[in-house]
């Protein structure tokens, strides 16, 4: 009801569990909310099987998180974020529209929540997390514009920069992260403390 009564978002299907993704299959949606908890079959596994799909649609995971420690899995298996259950309705369509654009979700109360339960997570001198020194200056920018969900004309925009270059630059980000997805790399970002750094340093514009 809320998606629908949003302008530019149809709501095309809802399923449950087992039947998600033969219906995701017929309709092709380009956004999927994927509840990580079903009754008949977990997230995790529709979450995978949709990924198996040719050009699957943008996943991010819905979940109460104070029970879920299924999370980090998800992400490493190709959501593009998470969102908790009570996220405010005024928020939700701008989220799923930020999901089409490529964009990344993170509830910033659930990323929290996920660090603070991984022991170690949030360690600032592990192995994944130093690897964000190497990267450069612009590298860095365009990084806490991922994490904060833009897709890559947005960052684009604000950084004044070309489509294809933010594209460069988010494929040397993720090789030099070692990463697969803006999700990890935006789990990253925050573990390193880069999220808490002004916007205005990441408007400089070059190529």
């Amino acid at each position: 009801m809320i998606l629908n009564a949003s302008g530019g978002i149809e709501v095309v299907a809802t399923a449950q569990g087992a039947q998600a993704v033969e219906v995701i299959r017929r309709e092709r949606p380009d956004v999927v909310l994927l509840d990580i908890r079903m009754p008949d079959v977990d997230g995790l596994t529709v979450l995978r099987q949709i990924q198996e799909l040719p050009a699957p649609p943008h996943v991010a995971m819905l979940t109460t998180f104070d029970t879920d420690e299924y999370v980090l899995t998800a992400l490493r298996s190709g959501a593009s974020g998470f969102l908790l259950k009570d996220t405010e309705p005024e928020q939700l369509a701008q989220l799923v529209r930020t999901l089409a654009a490529g964009g990344v979700v993170m509830s910033p109360k659930a990323s929290r929540a996920l660090l603070r339960g991984h022991p170690g997570a949030g360690a600032p001198q592990d192995a994944d997390v130093a690897r964000v020194g190497l990267l450069s200056e612009r590298e860095r920018d365009v990084l806490v514009l991922v994490a904060s969900g833009l897709s890559n004309a947005d960052i684009g925009t604000r950084l004044h920069l070309s489509a294809g270059t933010v594209k460069d630059h988010v494929s040397s980000i993720l090789t030099k992260l070692r990463v697969t997805s803006r999700v990890q790399a935006a789990l990253l970002a925050e573990r390193a403390g880069l999220l808490g750094r002004g916007g205005d340093d990441a408007t400089r514009g070059d190529g």
